[in-house]
């Protein structure tokens, strides 16, 4: 008899080897597929998983100088932020600090709300809310990617023609009251603005009385253990860690840029693929935040065919983009430089990483929807 639970055992164990060394053979080729665009020219990718015993930890690419790319490298993540800086306002919000539809006039200085939303001559900066600015509701323009209202360049155009500016967030703020005019009332629309986080990134300066990086260190990336996260030009990783990945548009690297600066609270963290994954897990097991808060934070609002949008978050149902993606959601957060940071509920898998391309965005996405296949099939 013992010998016979011995073998199945052994049985079980070499079905689940089996079946665990596909999955990361087909993840694997997956990842290399896109490695070999031409545009791609590094690329890292981990797939997580405790229930499914999966860990999976993939770096592919080089350094301009050669230097191999590794797991090790922080990238630059982009809007993946914005779930950071809303981690931040719902960390507040349970200190009883703030409530998520406080009006943001309570927060901020007259200088910044006043006519920081003027819409056909009335004023409605005093009605836009916290939780507006969190699911891009408040009709405000976004400074980044919005045309101006004197056709000049807009702050995306800009990081490119003076690489060396530095960008502090009323400087975009201002820009976007002095070139921009918002879209819709408070709360009767939706539209992506880095505008909303920005403000909220000062709110959560204003009342912690800390620099947002501070608050993110202090509060998250000491807690959770996230040693080599850091906001990009603001601070400096908690270990040693190797430098930032090289990260594209087209052909042209901008992770030297110091224009990079006007991407603050709504997307300037740099991070390792490890540590964004401690971050969302902590968030999804509510060690971070409480359920009822992470609750809150997933009130959806349609952002675009299959995408929803809370509160810094966003919600992906991958049939619903396109037929022939699978019926599988996830939650999280994309980054306009090709970086992602996703959880599958219904799998219980965490996906993160970077094809550190900006024009590599829709296919990251579609990446993480093949990837998550792979796993459902492979279970």
């Amino acid at each position: 008899m013992k010998n016979y639970i011995v073998l199945i055992c052994l049985i079980l164990y070499t079905f689940t080897t089996t079946a665990q060394s596909k999955i990361e053979k087909d993840v694997s080729a997956l990842f290399n597929s896109e490695l070999k665009k031409q545009l791609v020219y590094n690329g890292v990718l981990n797939v997580y998983s405790i229930s499914k015993s999966i860990h999976i930890q993939l770096a592919e690419g080089t350094f301009k100088n050669g230097e191999a790319v590794t797991n090790n490298h922080p990238f630059y993540t982009a809007s993946i932020g914005k779930t950071f800086t809303a981690a931040a306002i719902a960390l507040l919000k349970e200190e009883s600090k703030l409530a998520f539809n406080d009006a943001i006039i309570q927060y901020l200085p007259e200088g910044i709300t006043n006519g920081l939303h003027i819409l056909n001559d009335v004023d409605s900066s005093a009605k836009i809310t916290i939780a507006q600015l969190l699911q891009h509701t408040s009709g405000l323009p976004d400074y980044f990617e919005d045309s101006t209202i004197d056709e000049s360049p807009n702050i995306i155009s800009q990081l490119f023609m003076d690489t060396d500016k530095t960008w502090t967030p009323l400087d975009c703020i201002q820009f976007t009251k002095e070139k921009m005019k918002p879209l819709f009332l408070p709360g009767e629309g939706y539209h992506y603005s880095d505008t909303e986080y920005v403000l909220l990134g000062l709110i959560v300066e204003n009342l912690s009385g800390l620099t947002l990086h501070d608050f993110f260190k202090q509060h998250i990336f000491q807690p959770l253990n996230m040693n080599h996260t850091y906001m990009n030009l603001k601070s400096k990783p908690i270990d040693s860690t190797p430098q930032m990945a090289e990260v594209f548009v087209g052909d042209q690297d901008l992770s030297g840029f110091n224009s990079l600066s006007a991407d603050w609270a709504g997307g300037g963290i740099v991070a390792t693929a490890a540590d964004l994954i401690a971050f969302q897990q902590a968030l999804f097991n509510t060690t971070l935040l409480t359920a009822e808060t992470l609750d809150m934070m997933q009130q959806w609002t349609p952002e675009t065919q299959g995408m929803y949008y809370g509160f810094g978050l966003r919600k992906i149902v991958f049939n619903e983009l396109h037929p022939s993606l699978p019926n599988i959601e996830v939650i999280g957060h994309s980054g306009s430089t090709g970086s992602f940071l996703y959880y599958c509920p219904a799998l219980d898998t965490y996906i993160s990483g970077t094809l550190n391309q900006a024009e590599e965005v829709r296919d990251s996405i579609v990446l993480i929807a093949n990837l998550l296949k792979v796993v459902k099939s492979g279970n």
